[in-house]
């Protein structure tokens, strides 16, 4: 079973090797360019475009954002806000009772009037944090605020500064392991750590270097996570899963605060996140994550703090998706499975407007998977893979089609020879050894001698002529060795019984004692036979009717008889000469074993009893279930070799 699936397997991969060589190439191409960070743009618009496209989420109303806007700036009359009225508001919003209120407004100096007013606001206020700048450049936080009430508001945007990435704690200095945090981490944390929740911030378990609340692990963002290659990622990040929608926090004004028009339960046990919202002063951060922003592509930065703060509260409190990444082998292996596929699709699309509508229906499908697994919260590389994609389906029909031509020409040229040798093997080969028999035997006369020479000479050339004919026109015809053409269009049992006859009334030495022919062919479905093969079988009979008449000494009897049974078409030949006895194999039995590989059967060749030879090729009607029909025709044997042993014992 193996030995006869093996050949199929070894062609295969030969075929690999010639017609998908370009598409490996394109694999590793696209695979080096991912490598060295040139696809990380592509994969990067990829993802805020998978986020833009979100279905709208509901307002989370655990973070409120009040918003100094341009109207407080003017109703204040100057910029900065004057400490005074910065006071004013983090008492009035503290008598609503949040649970954390975020300060992201830098006050790291006096702005008179009124800083006694906000060092003592400070003081009474126990769950305000405030912020300062961590990276360069450095910004301090207010004097004496409380070290644990200071949370960084830096944020690190990449290289197409856009902003996808969200730190929330790293050391400030390395040497003295002074270890800081965010703001929106400390106002998750007052938030989860308070009487209701009471589930507290602790490190990883599947990862140490990470950060937990209760059994929800911040999945940490390292150097090569999705589609980012050697990014810095110090300290501990993770990518930002920005709330989709339009109205995602509730946002108030100064304004609303002071004359308490708004509902008082908007701000009760929430957090709320003070700062900037107007564009005269740019606090602003570049996204692309979130559609329908005013003014396109930014956001303020207090809003990034309240989309960072509630990404770890939904995360924790509802089961909301973080963003996660797969790790780098299981990524590479989907871009492979990709580019095979696109190679596959080449394979099996012979034309052009079907690769096209093969390759867009690949694509919709890749780009929907890569969707769907966003929403599940896994950033999938989805860019490498289409690009992969789209080249192979659309480079590698091209390719394959050029080397199946080729080969194409190379079977031509290969059938060539083998014709080639057949026509030289049953036609001059023959008198030559007859020939050489009767000169060995010494009863060959001179004159008759040079006929037989100038014979053979006359047979190759009309070889000859013939081949070039043949090429040139692409006749559908056989020359047989006496030198008549066949028509390979006609029924193959009719061409059997022409190559029989013309074989048998040649000038070879044994067919002199002949005396009985048996020849019956029946008849074979033209559907289930091609020309070439229809050659091969003529030939076949042909050198097998030959080697009869070259060593069959004494034969008497020949039987040609081609009987279709069970599916299946057997053609024998048997004589009761004296044969061959060699156990070598001929270059015509090589040939005649080929055949029987190519037609999917077997051939054989073995002496009869008392005397003969069996000459048998036996092969399954193509377009049939010829393995089924193979297993079930070796079981009938066995049975009948079987039978036969019981019936000698």
């Amino acid at each position: 079973m193996l030995l006869s699936i093996w050949p199929k397997i070894r062609n295969k991969i030969a075929t690999w090797r010639g017609g998908e060589l370009p598409g490996i190439a394109v694999i590793g191409l696209v695979i080096l360019a991912r490598l060295n960070g040139s696809l990380q743009f592509s994969e990067w618009i990829t993802l805020d475009t998978f986020l833009r496209l979100r279905p709208s989420e509901p307002m989370d109303e655990r973070v409120v954002i009040v918003g100094i806007d341009e109207k407080d700036i003017q109703d204040v009359e100057t910029y900065p806000i004057p400490d005074q009225d910065i006071a004013r508001l983090l008492r009035r919003l503290q008598t609503y009772k949040p649970r954390a209120i975020g300060l992201d407004i830098v006050r790291d100096l006096p702005v008179e009037p009124g800083h006694e007013q906000l060092v003592e606001t400070f003081e009474d206020i126990k769950n305000l944090i405030a912020i300062e700048k961590v990276l360069p450049t450095k910004i301090k936080p207010p004097p004496g605020f409380p070290p644990e009430r200071i949370g960084f508001s830096d944020v690190i945007p990449d290289q197409d500064s856009k902003l996808r990435r969200s730190i929330l704690g790293m050391y400030r200095d390395e040497t003295r392991k002074e270890y800081v945090f965010s703001l929106a981490l400390l106002l998750a944390k007052a938030y989860l750590g308070a009487e209701k929740e009471k589930i507290e911030l602790e490190n990883g378990i599947h990862d140490r270097h990470t950060m937990r609340f209760g059994e929800t692990e911040l999945p940490r963002f390292l150097t090569n996570s999705g589609g980012y290659v050697g990014t810095d990622h110090f300290g501990v990040q993770v990518l930002l899963n920005f709330r989709s929608g339009r109205k995602p926090f509730r946002r108030l004004s100064v304004r609303d605060i002071e004359t308490g028009q708004f509902n008082s339960s908007w701000i009760r046990d929430r957090i709320v996140i003070v700062g900037v919202t107007t564009p005269s002063i740019k606090d602003t951060v570049n996204t692309t994550a979130i559609k329908g922003l005013n003014p396109p592509g930014e956001i303020y930065g207090v809003e990034f703090h309240a989309h960072a703060t509630s990404q770890i509260l939904s995360a924790v409190l509802d089961q909301r998706s973080l963003l996660r990444t797969w790790s780098d082998p299981w990524e590479y292996l989907w871009i492979l499975g990709w580019g095979f596929l696109a190679m596959g699709l080449g394979r099996l699309t012979q034309s052009p407007f079907k690769n096209l509508f093969g390759v867009g229906v690949a694509s919709f499908g890749l780009v929907g998977v890569g969707y769907v697994f966003l929403a599940w919260g896994w950033w999938i590389p989805v860019a490498p893979a289409l690009l992969i994609l789209v080249i192979n389906s659309l480079l590698f029909p091209a390719f394959y089609h050029y080397d199946q031509a080729l080969r194409s020409q190379i079977n031509v040229r290969q059938g060539t020879i083998e014709e080639t040798f057949n026509l030289i093997h049953n036609g001059p080969m023959q008198t030559l050894a007859y020939t050489i028999t009767r000169i060995q035997n010494q009863d060959l006369p001179q004159d008759e001698l040079l006929l037989k020479l100038q014979t053979i000479k006359d047979d190759i050339w009309d070889i000859s002529e013939y081949l070039k004919q043949e090429t040139l026109t692409q006749e559908e015809t056989l020359r047989l060795g006496s030198n008549l053409k066949l028509s390979l269009k006609r029924p193959i049992s009719k061409l059997l019984y022409e190559v029989c006859r013309d074989t048998l009334e040649r000038n070879l030495p044994c067919f002199e004692t002949l005396k009985l022919k048996v020849i019956k062919f029946e008849p074979i479905p033209e559907q289930y036979l091609t020309i070439e093969q229809k050659r091969k079988l003529c030939q076949f009979l042909e050198e097998a009717l030959c080697n009869v008449g070259k060593h069959a000494k004494g034969v008497t009897r020949i039987t040609a008889i081609g009987k279709l049974h069970d599916e299946w078409y057997t053609l024998s030949l048997k004589d009761n000469g004296s044969g061959i006895c060699s156990s070598s194999e001929n270059r015509g039995t090589k040939q005649c074993k080929n055949l029987a590989k190519q037609l999917g059967g077997t051939f054989k060749r073995e002496p009869l009893s008392p005397q003969g030879t069996l000459c048998e090729l036996t092969w399954p009607l193509a377009g049939r279930n010829w393995s089924l029909a193979k297993v079930s025709y070796g079981l009938k044997t066995l049975f009948l070799k079987g039978l036969k042993y019981i019936k000698k014992r």
